[in-house]
């Protein structure tokens, strides 16, 4: 799967310190002074996963291995996009090329500078609120921009109902923007659809981040909430320098489940409507992303290209069966081993063994 999360906002919010953090060294140039990232950097990062461990130790036993099988977990693109300022919808700044990258992306992370520190330049808003603001009226306003030229271009006098419907969907959307709202406020799905060659920069979902400082109370919530996320991303930039071992000893210490970054990394993941299945074997124990809802060929497809053409069946065992009695051998004898075919939807917790023909 190659969809991608940019990480967007004013400058010196901390965008350029969090995609440090998720990269765990200094991949990008976090400096105090105004665009100081122009291309964006990207990078992939490892999705948490839990499960990858639990059952590499299974297949340890189940084959006698002396190692744990190597873990390749999913992985997610994230893209730190230059700070935008008022105005980049008309070219302010690196308005253009800012709103080009952002096109590219498919899942928006607005972080907002939620803390105060004199020592760095705070451009443009006054507090997260109007941070947002400014982001979402240039977003808005370059798609206006775009519906109005779209919706001006000449057509032929005879239209198909397809024609109608995609003048009628642009009228609306039109109107919308106008108002100042965003385009999936606007539309229904099916008709965000009609128009999904637009690219729309507000069709896209969103993420809400407030960086905060180290010591916010805030830090200590547990849960995301309606798209908003808690995160201090200096203090997760110093914690992805630590080892395993000091990273876990600080988590347990603050009786905390995991890192802001890893449920930074999780939300974003589903809210890109991806899901992993998993397979577990002595080459490797992996999880292999998907997008929610895929059927089973499709999904050996992504192990490889050949497997959807020569799919038969496949192997399926829930994750926590598989645990809980250890392994294919014993899952089988418990009747916890099914099969199944070409319209099976692939599940979350799926590990699976793929049936492929010659």
């Amino acid at each position: 799967m190659n969809l991608s999360c940019g990480i967007v906002g004013l400058p010196n919010v901390g965008k350029s310190t969090l995609f440090n953090a998720l990269l765990k060294k200094q991949a990008a140039l976090a400096a105090n002074y105004p665009f100081a990232t122009v291309e964006p950097n990207i990078g992939i990062v490892p999705v948490p996963d839990n499960r990858l461990n639990k059952l590499a130790k299974v297949i340890k036993v189940f084959e006698g291995l002396e190692v744990l099988p190597p873990l390749r977990p999913a992985t997610i693109k994230f893209v730190d996009i230059a700070g935008l300022v008022k105005g980049a919808a008309k070219g302010e700044g690196l308005g253009n090329k800012f709103l080009a990258h952002v096109r590219e992306v498919d899942l928006i992370i607005n972080l907002l500078r939620d803390f105060e520190d004199k020592e760095i330049i705070k451009e443009g808003g006054i507090n997260p609120k109007t941070d947002y603001e400014i982001v979402t009226e240039e977003l808005i306003l370059k798609d206006l921009e775009t519906v109005e030229k779209t919706k001006n271009v000449k057509v032929n006098k005879v239209k198909t109902q397809e024609d109608k419907k995609r003048q009628e969907v642009l009228e609306k959307l039109y109107q919308g923007l106008n108002k100042g709202k965003k385009a999936r406020d606007i539309l229904l799905s099916s008709e965000l659809e009609i128009v999904r060659d637009l690219c729309l920069l507000t069709a896209k979902e969103e993420i809400k981040v407030f960086n905060v400082g180290e010591r916010d109370e805030r830090l200590k919530e547990r849960t995301s909430k309606r798209n908003r996320l808690i995160i201090c991303a200096k203090m997760e930039e110093d914690l992805a320098g630590f080892s395993e071992e000091e990273r876990q000893e600080y988590l347990q210490t603050a009786q905390i489940k995991e890192t802001g970054l890893e449920k930074f990394i999780r939300v974003a993941y589903e809210k890109l409507n991806l899901i992993s299945f998993l397979t577990a074997g002595v080459i490797e124990v992996r999880a292999w992303t998907i997008t929610k809802g895929i059927k089973a060929p499709q999904a050996a497809a992504v192990i490889h290209t050949d497997f959807e053409k020569k799919f038969i069946k496949v192997k399926i065992c829930n994750y926590n069966d598989f645990i809980d009695f250890g392994g294919w051998k014993k899952c089988a004898e418990k009747g916890k081993v099914r099969f199944e075919g070409k319209d099976y939807e692939m599940m979350k917790n799926d590990v699976v063994e793929f049936m492929i023909g010659n």
